[in-house]
């Protein structure tokens, strides 16, 4: 895999092509043969309607216009060229330096501007501005991406501990963004490939340790969702007169970075890391952790009017300021707080008029909604499966929605109030993509990353099996409940309709199974700058 890799990185490394256009084209030559002697293919015409059969026919990757040639002038000729690809950079040589030209050029969306007479070093300087910086942050991405892979594929071989875990995902996520923002496509499926396979020992590694950390048979254990509240907000609240709690649903680590760069423009980021979700990685169950300080079976067991079980009628997570209330109870912290569950947009507007108001507050919690529901509409719509028909196009859409969201006027706001913000999610979220078959009776849970129920009959190799829900501080509905989670990127189908059903979810975002997208999870503590 490793000489696949630098194979691609020579097919990165080809020659660039440009189209130099003049109606001179026989005294440049020196410019020319200095351009090829430093690595570059340049093809001439020395006339605008040459020049665009020439651009219509082969994929240049820059251009070089004369603005003043006889027949179409070298605006006209720009205009034609930019409405066949008009992410290909022009740069505009000329004799005038009328201002009005200049104008129309800039106006047209040239790359750069040079006045005659131009010598082989303003021409180099022009194109390795408007080209070679992409094309040496591609070569030094992937180069890097290189020697990273071997580094992450022997550290995959040891036994890793959680913090090594976090750096491996934290290394998968940065490399997945930096290829993406580089335009390098060339190890999309290398990438992929890698992981998979850090998922598979992943979830190895939760079947071996995530059950000690429950029983506190393990000297070190992970922060969780149920410690979460005790370990990165309440520290704060006796260090600043007001804190907000902000828990995004559904946020995954690479979807935070990618809304990250908007806010350090407000915040500085004191502290970001990861902590892990308990299983089942599904709202009802992570999120009420968190804001109980609790696990389920102990909700259930402590505050028996505010848990609801699987077959329960009634939402599911309609209590949390309540557990809120009480967590704060247990921890002696008699404290004024607000708790806003935000989603539709005209909730969120609201909440932002309101945000001076809540000041007074010691705490305020906040849970928005809005990445769950893209979760869950592109499942359901086919629109968004259009839209968000990947990993990156998901990011994406996120990116799109926090920019023109209430929630960022939000932070806005709370940041100039210098408050500090503690961003959080309860679970992440994998796109699915192997079905693995599973029979239980009529009264067997419907999730696609999880199951609890009786008499289940499922591949063991494909799944995380609790036989004892009680080991793992779930609920036990009764005396033969289990429960089972789904490994890496697989999905539960049963034998009815099997062809519909796969087709229909697979590659569809899902929750509540075991893998580094739904476990490791960002949390971030913001000051305002």
């Amino acid at each position: 895999m490793c000489s696949e890799l630098a194979s691609n990185i020579h097919q990165i490394m080809k020659k660039i092509s440009i189209l130099w256009a003049d109606d001179e084209i026989d005294l440049l030559k020196p410019q020319i043969l200095f351009l090829t002697d430093k690595g570059y293919e340049v093809a001439t015409a020395n006339n605008g309607d040459d020049a665009i059969d020439m651009f219509r026919e082969h994929d240049y990757s820059l251009v070089i216009l004369d603005e003043n040639m006889p027949g179409k002038s070298g605006l006209e000729v720009l205009t034609e060229l930019k409405s066949i690809r008009a992410e290909i950079p022009v740069i505009m040589i000329t004799k005038s330096e009328e201002e009005h030209i200049m104008d129309e050029a800039i106006g047209s969306k040239i790359s750069d501007y040079l006045i005659k007479p131009v010598n082989s070093s303003q021409i180099l300087s022009s194109i390795k501005k408007n080209l070679d910086i992409k094309r040496i942050i591609t070569e030094k991405t992937s180069s890097g991406y290189l020697q990273e892979f071997r580094n992450i594929g022997m550290a995959l071989s040891d036994h890793l501990d959680i913090e090594e875990w976090k750096d491996i995902y934290r290394k998968l996520v940065y490399w997945e963004i930096e290829l993406q923002s580089s335009g390098n496509t060339e190890f999309e499926d290398t990438l992929r490939m890698q992981k998979n396979e850090a998922n598979l020992q992943f979830f190895h590694f939760i079947k071996s340790h995530y059950l000690d950390w429950l029983s506190g048979k393990t000297e070190y254990k992970p922060v969780m969702s149920h410690t979460l509240f005790k370990s990165k907000v309440a520290p704060l609240l006796s260090q600043h007169d007001s804190v907000f709690f902000i828990v995004i649903d559904n946020l995954r680590f690479d979807q935070w970075k990618i809304i990250q760069p908007t806010l350090t423009e407000l915040y500085k980021v004191e502290e970001e890391e990861m902590y892990f979700s308990i299983l089942p990685t599904a709202t009802h169950y992570a999120r009420n952790a968190i804001f109980a300080g609790l696990l389920p079976s102990e909700i259930e067991k402590l505050h028996p009017k505010l848990w609801l079980n699987e077959d329960d009628e009634g939402g599911k997570n309609m209590h949390e300021e309540e557990l809120v209330k009480e967590q704060l109870k247990r921890m002696g912290l008699n404290i004024k707080f607000s708790y806003d569950k935000i989603t539709n947009l005209m909730a969120g507007k609201k909440l932002n008029e309101n945000i001076k108001n809540l000041l007074s507050n010691k705490l305020n919690i906040i849970v928005y909604n809005f990445v769950d529901m893209l979760s869950h509409a592109r499942t359901d719509m086919e629109v968004i499966r259009e839209l968000a028909n990947d990993e990156a196009a998901y990011r994406s859409i996120t990116a799109s929605w926090f920019e023109h969201s209430p929630l960022l006027d939000i932070l806005r706001k709370v940041a100039a109030y210098k408050v500090p913000v503690v961003i959080s999610t309860d679970h992440g979220t994998i796109r699915v993509k192997e079905p693995t078959q599973v029979v239980g009776d009529r009264d067997t849970t419907t999730n696609l990353r999880y199951k609890q129920g009786r008499n289940l009959r499922y591949e063991a190799k494909d799944v995380f099996e609790v036989t004892d829900p009680q080991k793992a501080f779930l609920p036990r509905i009764n005396v033969s409940t289990r429960y089972i989670f789904a490994k890496e990127d697989k999905f539960f189908a049963y034998p009815n309709n099997y062809n519909y059903y796969v087709n229909f979810y697979r590659n569809t975002f899902q929750h509540g199974g075991i893998s580094l997208e739904e476990m490791l999870i960002p949390v971030v503590r913001l000051m305002p700058k």
